[in-house]
This record gives structure tokens, sequence and C-alpha cells, in this order.
């Protein structure tokens, strides 16, 4: 037993499973007089529903690991570059991506028996959007360990710079160097404008995000509202076409006693003029014997 397969294995788990699997690992660790390694057992921390939910994504689908780690790296380059048109291309790809990434982990996680909610999407997505920008939890992302979802993002380079520039009071641009020449004082004039074009696009690129992102689940949820409509309509059909088919069984039955019983109606009819005639018989035979007597 060593700390990674433990972590490997307590973080694979539903996070109402989590502490009670931590301390029988802990325990077996120390019943097998590990001491230090039963401690650094102990100090694993449960994972919240967002981060399990995340790591849930990265181990059921290890394939789609990779693509988002490649986007990110494509994003800061082009941040970097001022690249607009790529930016703007890849931001797209970042919208598609994330959205569907965060889906797929609610759908993992209703599938394991855990569902969650639009607010966990929300941070799974924001933890999303952080792996993106940030390198160091793309790793971390990446390793499918999360105990909660990152800190507050600091942003792709580009954006950064931008926002320091926009900082500056307006009418006013910092001093350049005095030993500076005029000809870096321009090329610097122009490095602002196309930070603050990037950063404009890209803080657009997020707007649009952020609505599409609320579209979709409203859309989700309209979708889901709709089917569990429409499977409590399937269940009612069911029993009603399984009432219609007892009703018509009794009908059946019913028409059958019914048959039956003026059957026997005639019958008896037949039975009751038949026992007239001969009681008229016999009164008629009584007669003609006191005649005789």
């Amino acid at each position: 037993m060593d700390l990674d397969t433990v972590a490997d294995e307590l973080y694979g788990l539903r996070p109402e499973d989590f502490t009670a699997a931590r301390q029988a690992r802990a325990a077996a660790a120390r019943k097998g007089g590990d001491r230090a390694l039963a401690e650094r057992i102990g100090r694993l921390r449960r994972p919240s529903l967002a981060a399990w939910a995340s790591n849930l994504l990265v181990r059921r689908q290890p394939e789609d690991v990779e693509p988002l780690l490649r986007l990110g790296e494509a994003l800061r380059q082009a941040h970097h570059d001022l690249d607009g048109a790529q930016l703007r291309d890849l931001s797209r790809r970042q919208h598609v991506l994330i959205n569907a990434l965060s889906r797929q982990a609610r759908h993992l996680a209703d599938q394991a028996g855990h569902p969650i909610g639009d607010d966990v999407q929300r941070e799974i997505e924001a933890m999303l959007q952080t792996v993106l920008a940030d390198p160091e939890a793309g790793r971390e992302w990446a390793t499918g360990r999360l105990v909660k979802p990152f800190g507050p993002t600091v942003g792709f380079p580009a954006a950064s710079a931008g926002a320091t520039a926009r900082r500056t009071p307006p009418g006013r641009r910092p001093a350049p160097p005095p030993s500076a020449p005029r000809r870096a004082d321009k090329a610097a004039d122009e490095r602002r404008r196309r930070l603050e074009k990037a950063l404009r696009e890209a803080e657009q690129a997020e707007a649009e995000l952020r609505a599409g992102q609320d579209e979709a689940a409203e859309a989700d949820r309209r979708t889901r509202e709709a089917e569990e409509r429409a499977d409590a309509l399937r269940r009612r059909v069911g029993e009603l076409s399984e009432e219609l088919r007892r009703i018509e069984e009794e009908q059946r039955q019913a028409g059958t006693a019914v048959r039956e019983a003026r059957e026997e109606a005639r019958a008896a009819e037949r039975r009751v003029r038949e026992a007239g005639r001969r009681a008229k018989t016999a009164a008629a035979r009584v007669e003609r014997l006191n005649r005789t007597a």
C-alpha cells in the first residue's frame, strides 16, 4: 500500500463514501506498522461535489483530457501573440468544449447515482476555464484527484496585461524611460492598443460564453422537465390501457352473463307454458270424470 494508490482509490469514490474508506485505509496502514503513511492518508480531504464530478470526468473519459489541455496551450499562445482571429476561433471552440464537458460530467454524476444541479455544473465550468488559463491547474485537474474548485484564475496573459493598461487614468499614458527612443514609444503604444483590443475581444467572447452556457442550462432544464412529463404520461397511458383491458373483459363477461340469463328466462317461460298446458289438460280430465261419476 502507498499513498498514490490509496489516493487514486479514494478520489474515485462518491463523496459520501470517502470518509469511511479513508479511515479504513488509514487503519490498515497503522495495523501494518506504517504510522507515517496512516497520518498522510488521514490528511487526505474529502472532495467537494464539483471536484468529485470533475474527477469522475477525468477518470471515466481520459480521452477528453488532452484536447482541453491542448486548447489551453493554444489559447495562452494566442493571447501572448495578440492574434485576434485565432482568439475568436479558439474562444468558440472553448465555449463548445467546456459546455460539452460540463454537461458530460453532470451526466456521469447522474449515472453514478449522485445527481448534481445547475450551481455545481457552473462550478465545473469555472474549473475548466481555470484549466485553460493556468497550466498548473491543468496538470492538477488531469490527475483526477481534485479536492475543491480552483481559486479565482488570474486569466490569460494578454487579459492581465490589458487590465493593467486599462487602470491607467484616461488621457494619460505611462511615461517611457527617459532613455527610450520615440520609436519605442510608438511600439509600446501600438502594443497597448493591441492588448486592449484583444482584451475587449476576449471579454466579448467570455460574455457570449456565459450567455450560451445560461441558455444551454435553461434548455437542459426544460428538456429534463419535458422528459419527466413524457415519462409520467407514458406511465399513465400504460395504467389506463391496463384498466381499459380490464373493463373490456368485465364487459365481455357481463354480456355473456346477460345472454345466459336471457336464455334461462326463455327456457323458464317454455316450462311455464308447458306446465300450464298440462294443468289445463288435467283439469279437463277431472271435469269429465266428475260428469261420468
